[in-house]
């Protein structure tokens, strides 16, 4: 095993989290000379890994290059419960299909910031899988169900009369019980995992072991600049979507949230991003130019310098020109008679509710003019090009004109 290098030092360490539980166990731990086991869970609840996450990837990453036994821990067994943090109602578990579909992608997507030669990758179903009923027992009897309604979301929602199901304690206890299976020096996650962490504390001193060092990350706020980012929110970037997707939803970031992504998605120095929050305060900088520059930034992180520029150039084109791709896949309206039957029959909506919902919002055009009534009727007499935000473009041909072209992208009318 590496020896742990002594360039980075607490002061470099520390830049980037939030809060640590604490700076001084730490600092001792790291003047210790041996390899720290540094662990972060996270659980396959969706198909996608975003860039919320790459936050407190980036920082597991900082202690993999620092010689120190990095441990990713896929949470296969604790999705089948579901934490519901900074929820105020039970989420809902998933199936054992659900959970593997979304570990197929996983591996994939940390590997885009982790080094993966250096990173220990395990599954807690390894032990939480053998755990049986008396262990169970044994487990919850270490923590008292007042100690459970510290955590913010249970207390509040104990206080408002919504319903706390069992098996939702029993996750913080199963989180915490993964730090006592691979000895956890130092934990990441994000500051609303603050109770799991400490509670990882708890367990391990309950079964002999020197409790972890917790360190805990900022949220990453989400594209509604209000909400920290979540796919549930639909306000998030996804680590593996296209170059020309990510490009196009970092573009409607709000100007007030740009020095946070610099700082969390594009992982500029602190400085530097408060000079840069000043400069935008004042009025010193182009705020769609340095747009354009903080997406092109984030978006050459997972696909290189080439694929970023590319996706700068379509969002110039087809947003700010308002010029149609090379190629635009055509489809005949097959007696559709409202737009959002035309955007479900697209695939740029899975339900009417949906497609309703993305007219609301404004980010629909046919032939450039924006749509705004969700029941609107389809009346264009003429092929017409239906636009759904900067990146996704069909040709509607009338039933009466209909000619269908484009290979594979070809589709038939809706019986």
């Amino acid at each position: 095993m590496s020896v742990p290098t002594a360039s980075l030092d607490l002061d470099a360490l520390l830049d980037g989290f939030e809060r640590v539980e604490s700076p001084a166990e730490l600092r001792e731990r790291l003047q210790s000379g041996r390899p720290l086991t540094v662990k972060l869970g996270i659980d396959p609840t969706s198909s996608d890994l975003h860039l919320g996450f790459a936050v407190v990837l980036h920082q597991l990453q900082r202690f993999a290059e620092a010689g120190h036994h990095v441990v990713l821990i896929i949470g296969d067994f604790t999705a089948r419960i579901g934490d519901p943090s900074g929820r105020n109602v039970t989420r809902p578990t998933l199936t054992t299909e659900e959970i593997e579909a979304n570990m197929q992608t996983y591996r994939a997507q940390a590997g885009k910031i982790l080094d993966l030669e250096r990173v220990t990758i395990r599954y807690n179903s390894e032990w939480l899988g053998k755990l049986d009923f008396a262990n169970l027992i044994r487990l919850a009897a270490m923590t008292t169900v007042a100690q459970m309604l510290e955590r913010n979301d249970f207390s509040e929602r104990y206080r408002s009369g919504s319903p706390i199901a069992l098996h939702e304690f029993l996750y913080p206890i199963a989180q915490a019980y993964d730090s006592v299976a691979i000895g956890a020096d130092v934990e990441l996650g994000g500051i609303d995992q603050l109770f799991n962490l400490l509670l990882g504390r708890h367990y391990q001193e309950r079964h002999g072991q020197r409790p972890q060092v917790c360190a805990m990350t900022p949220l990453l706020v989400g594209l509604d600049g209000v909400r920290k980012m979540s796919k549930s929110y639909g306000n998030y970037v996804g680590i593996a979507e296209p170059p020309d997707v990510q490009f196009g939803k970092l573009m409607s970031l709000p100007d007030a949230a740009m020095p946070e992504y610099a700082r969390y998605a594009a992982f500029r120095p602190r400085a530097e991003c408060e000079a840069f929050a000043r400069a935008l305060r004042e009025g010193r900088l182009d705020p769609m130019e340095e747009k354009k520059r903080l997406a092109e930034e984030i978006v050459a992180r997972y696909h290189g310098a080439e694929a970023a520029a590319r996706a700068r150039e379509y969002f110039e084109r087809t947003v700010q020109r308002r010029e149609l791709p090379d190629e635009v896949p055509e489809m005949p309206l097959g007696g559709r008679s409202r737009v959002a039957e035309v955007l479900i029959a697209a695939g740029f909506a899975q339900s009417r509710r949906e497609a309703e919902r993305l007219i609301a919002g404004g980010g629909v055009r046919i032939d450039g003019i924006a749509v705004s009534d969700p029941k609107a009727r389809w009346t264009a007499v003429q092929p017409a090009v239906v636009s759904v935000g900067s990146r996704r473009f069909v040709r509607v041909i009338p039933d009466a004109t209909s000619s269908v072209r484009g290979g594979e992208r070809e589709r038939q009318p809706a019986e």
